[in-house]
């Protein structure tokens, strides 16, 4: 009878052993390579070493502790591998919908989303921008020749703003002004309204949703995402309000050509046009990610410019050699801007010092192997400039501020130099971005030279750096 009796009692005791075995190798599964790293602190991970700290400080900090091309993190409560160096921006750039696709942050999907699924009206995923993006691809509203047909209107509408805000001011703040114009230009080209100050009268709603857009989605009062939600329902309701104006213009057979008129006549297979809802948020969407990055860039590139008056000098020979070419009455043309070649290496290598955006997040498809290291699916990729932007391998002598790194006879490095993307992603208004800055700095630059009223300022690197003080500049004449 002990036998049987010890038996039994093994059998007994190694049950829960067995199971917990059972269940561990369930939730573990096979044992795989992940990047090095840390995920931080329960829950928060390290979302706020991230957010609350600098970025390209975050990101480097880390390559150097773990490892130069990818390391593991916890943003947002996701877990994300951050991929790093040319090899990483290859990796995302030529694996678009194979195996990455588009994910945004759970405080973004909330401000820019207020519309509901339903099975009449089926919207696309909400973390993906993959339908904007076509939205703006498939009509060709941001090629060349769609450019060159707005470039009169763009150069009249840099010509009001200086107008308004700069001429009879012995100083200005640029960063607000650079805003305001992007807006301008933004609200004659993607809407088709001619009160071009009309969403310009909002910066301070477009700024705090891009603020809240990155930030942890805590919705009560006092909290950064707490007055973003106010602010893009006051935009949503100002944009929705422009969508009656154009239907009941429609309906009056008024032609109109510009990416809101789009999307409200255009349908899908099934014959369904897009709920005014859906249309509001998606444009919502388009205008802040196009104005306060390029206003960003306008701002730097005034400032570099600035310290610089060999820089200003040639800028500003390679703009009278234009102005010359044109009668008083004539506006630029897209022939204009090809000449502005000095002007855009200057402009690019603004760019890759002071990135308007930092970077932007992935979702993996499938496993990935990176480095020899898998990233699993589901997991988040986070993109970063600054792997390589400031990187001596790739930019000699890289704190230092040199156009003719972008030369014909120069080479940079693939992937190394991206402020804009890259592969089937590439920023779809790369060519807008360049266009509005060339036209804004023609103009300024026939009118004023100008001088910095604080010699340090402080520059705050979050997601869209910006100056401190949002660089406060005295305006002189030529010959001063």
């Amino acid at each position: 009878m002990e036998l049987p009796f010890l038996f039994l009692s093994l059998i007994l005791a190694s049950t829960p052993l067995i199971l917990i075995s059972f269940v561990l190798k369930r939730i573990l599964g096979p044992k795989i390579h992940l990047p090095p790293g840390s995920f931080g602190w329960p829950f928060f991970g390290e979302t706020l070493q991230f957010l609350f700290g600098k970025p390209e400080k975050f990101v480097q900090d880390r390559m150097m502790k773990h490892s130069s091309h990818v390391f593991k993190t916890k943003i947002f409560g996701e877990r994300v591998a951050v991929v790093c160096g040319p090899s990483g921006n290859k990796l995302l750039f030529a694996n678009e919908q194979k195996l990455v696709t588009e994910w945004r942050p759970p405080s973004m999907q909330k401000l820019l989303r207020s519309y509901e699924t339903t099975a009449s009206a089926p919207a696309t995923n909400p973390s993906h921008e993959g339908d904007r993006t076509k939205v703006l691809r498939s009509p060709g509203f941001l090629k060349p020749e769609a450019l060159a047909r707005f470039m009169a209107k763009m150069d009249s509408i840099a010509k009001q703003h200086l107008s308004m805000h700069w001429e009879g001011n012995q100083e200005v703040v640029v960063f607000p002004l650079a805003k305001q114009f992007t807006l301008a230009i933004a609200s004659g080209f993607f809407l088709g309204i001619q009160d071009h100050d009309r969403l310009a009268r909002l910066v301070p709603e477009f700024d705090s949703v891009s603020q809240g857009g990155h930030t942890i989605p805590l919705n009560f009062p006092g909290t950064t995402f707490y007055y973003a939600k106010k602010a893009a329902a006051a935009i949503r309701q100002e944009i929705q309000l422009i969508i009656k104006e154009k239907k009941e213009a429609l309906n009056r057979g008024v032609k109109m050509q510009d990416i809101l008129t789009y999307m409200i006549v255009a349908s899908d297979a099934s014959g369904r046009f897009m709920p005014e809802t859906e249309i509001a948020d998606k444009i919502m969407g388009l205008l802040i990610a196009g104005y306060i990055t390029v206003a960003t860039a306008i701002t730097f590139l005034m400032k570099y410019v600035e310290e610089r008056p060999e820089i200003y000098d040639k800028i500003f020979a390679e703009h009278s050699e234009i102005a010359k070419s044109k009668n008083p009455a004539e506006t630029l043309d897209w022939e204009d801007i090809q000449k502005m070649k000095y002007s855009w290496n200057v402009t690019s290598e603004v760019m890759r010092l002071n990135p308007p955006l930092q970077g932007t997040f992935r979702e993996a498809l499938t496993d990935i192997s990176f480095q020899g290291f898998t990233i699993p699916k589901g997991w988040k990729l986070y993109w970063t400039i600054s792997s390589t932007n400031k990187n001596p391998e790739y930019f000699p002598n890289p704190e230092e501020f040199n156009p003719m790194r972008y030369d014909e006879d120069n080479t940079v490095v693939p992937y190394t130099y991206v402020p804009f993307g890259g592969g089937p992603r590439l920023c779809p208004g790369k060519d807008y971005a360049r266009v509005v800055i060339l036209t804004f700095l023609h103009n300024v630059v026939k009118k004023f030279k100008w001088e910095k009223m604080v010699l340090k300022e402080k520059i705050i690197s979050d997601m869209n750096p910006m100056p401190a003080q949002g660089f406060p500049i005295r305006l002189l004449p030529h010959h001063a």
